[in-house]
Order: C-alpha cells, then structure tokens, then sequence
C-alpha cells in the first residue's frame, strides 16, 4: 500500500540550476546556491468582463508574465553567481542577458528521476551593493521563452543536473 500521508514540502526541495556552458556546445546546468531570495511570481493576465444579466464580473486567465525576484550573497569561484554578474556588472542586453534554468522538485521523484521545468529568462538586473556585510546582487529573471517540461537527474554531489525534455514537449 502507498504512503498516503500528506508530508509538508520545504522550500529547499525545490532547487534551480542555470546552464553556465555559454559556448552551446553542451548545457551544464549548475545548482543555483547561496540565493536569499527566488521568488517566482506566475503574472496572470486577466481578462474581465461584466454582463448585463449578472451581478458579478467574470475573470479569465488568458496569459502570463512569469519571473522570479532574486538576490544573492556574492561568492566568487561560484559559476552562476559570475554568470549574473557579468550580465548585471556589464550591462549586458539581448541575447547576451539570457540564461537557461531548470527547476527540479526533489520531493517529485521516480526511478532516480526529478521532476523539472526548463525555460529561457531574461536577466534584468535590479542592484547590487546593498548591505554591509556582503556584496548582494539583486534582480528579476523575466520569462523569454514557453516553460518546457521533462525531468531531470542529479549528479551524485547534487551540484549539477542534467536535464531531459519530455516526450511530448521534444515532438511539437
């Protein structure tokens, strides 16, 4: 019988990691660490109306703006925390302010195999400098391409992942 009990996810079953291979020559996706903050925000557009024969307005979910809020203490020899970096300290635009990451969800697993999500964002940088005790970057990584679903396997330090679209998403 199936452990039927509910079990509380915690925050840190949930990890990203950002290809830092920028040559395309093979992804290598490494754990985003030391992160304070990485809020997603879903950015629902509505579209609402109000018929004549009710009361109330009706919503629909017709799109969505996705990103996530971060902000890290910088460590240096840390390969996402340069990639960032180097977009945000050389203001980098376009495609040269783009980054691949894939969320896994360490509490989704089958047969050694994670749950993950792949999409393109866009680095907007916020600031950097705040506080005293460490250089923190902060910013917004802006959705720049569909979410694209499959799974993902870790390394066996858990500090790299490689990544695997799903069937359905490779033949569209």
């Amino acid at each position: 019988m199936a452990d039927t009990v509910a079990k509380m996810v915690k925050r840190h079953q949930r990890v990203a990691f950002m290809n830092t291979d920028k040559t395309g020559s093979s992804p290598k996706y490494e754990r985003m660490t030391r992160f304070t903050s990485m809020k997603n925000s879903k950015g629902a557009k509505e579209y609402s109306r109000q018929y004549v024969d009710k009361e109330s307005e009706d919503t629909d979910v017709v799109g969505y703006s996705p990103s996530i809020e971060y902000s890290f203490d910088r460590y240096t020899n840390t390969p996402v925390h340069d990639l960032i970096a180097e977009i945000h300290d050389g203001e980098k635009t376009g495609s040269d302010a783009l980054v691949d990451i894939v969320v896994v969800d360490l509490f989704n697993e089958t047969n050694g195999k994670y749950e993950a999500r792949k999409r393109t964002y866009a680095v907007v940088p916020d600031a950097d400098g705040d506080g005293t005790d460490a250089l923190i970057y902060s910013g917004t990584l802006k959705a720049k391409s569909e979410i694209e679903e499959g799974t993902a396997t870790l390394s066996e330090d858990g500090k790299t992942v490689t990544y695997t679209a799903s069937v359905s998403a490779t033949s569209e």
